[in-house]
């Protein structure tokens, strides 16, 4: 069973976040690194800048973003799998700063690991 939740990085910590995971490229505007609580900054899992320079969180290029970082995971296995092996033996959270809560890399990564881990 793996326990994987998504939370955007300035909500308030949580005790039952469990391991919280930092899973964008780069460092969340405003957010000073001594007070982040974050326990793992994964850039590497992130997608590509070009890829999201390219998506600029236009909701119309959703599914397309995620088919192209889908494809872009499935070549980054070991952090994958690294992921995978976290969530199996505790809670883990993937931190985003992205404003919109259902269209981000990190809900793109949840979706990529639950399918991946159901197989």
């Amino acid at each position: 069973m793996y326990d994987i939740r998504v939370k955007r990085v300035y909500e308030a910590p949580d005790v039952d976040d469990g391991v919280r995971i930092l899973v964008d490229r780069l460092w969340p505007r405003g957010l000073k690194k001594n007070t982040a609580k974050i326990d793992l900054w994964m850039r590497d899992i992130a997608p590509s800048a070009g890829l999201r320079k390219w998506f600029g969180h236009d909701p119309s290029k959703w599914v397309e973003f995620r088919r192209r970082y889908w494809e872009e995971l499935a070549g980054r296995e070991e952090l994958v799998q690294q992921l995978l092996q976290m969530a199996r033996k505790s809670r883990v959270t993937l931190l985003y700063s992205a404003s919109d809560r259902e269209r981000n890399n990190a809900v793109a990564l949840y979706e990529f690991l639950m399918r991946r881990a159901s197989h």
